[in-house]
């Protein structure tokens, strides 16, 4: 009995530190900038790892007032493309600490 107390003892101390690490690198992630870009790269929105936008840059040449969706297609297709890049990051790098646990 006292032999399966030592094996969760273990396991606990062994989700800790997953716990430890997927905070750090969570940590790191948010810490960092993605930049998304409109395929014609008239327009680039900036966002942080948290999801926030700190910056959105348009060319000139995308302001056509005669067609005011072509812009707003460019700046969603930017911005698509930043959160994107977020996702497929947080896959890579908390999908390891989550991937085999259930409801996460």
């Amino acid at each position: 009995m006292m032999r399966g107390m030592g094996n969760m003892g273990n396991m606990m101390k062994q989700m800790k530190k997953m716990e430890k690490q997927l905070a750090e690198e969570q940590k790191v992630m948010e810490a960092k900038t993605y930049v998304g870009v409109s395929p014609d790269e008239m327009v680039k929105a900036t966002f942080t790892g948290k999801r926030e936008m700190t910056d959105l840059s348009i060319d000139p040449k995308a302001i056509d007032p005669d067609d005011p969706d072509m812009l707003s297609d460019l700046i969603l297709a930017a911005v698509n493309s930043a959160l994107k890049q977020i996702d497929e990051e947080g896959k890579q790098t908390l999908g390891k600490y989550t991937n085999n646990m259930p409801g996460l």
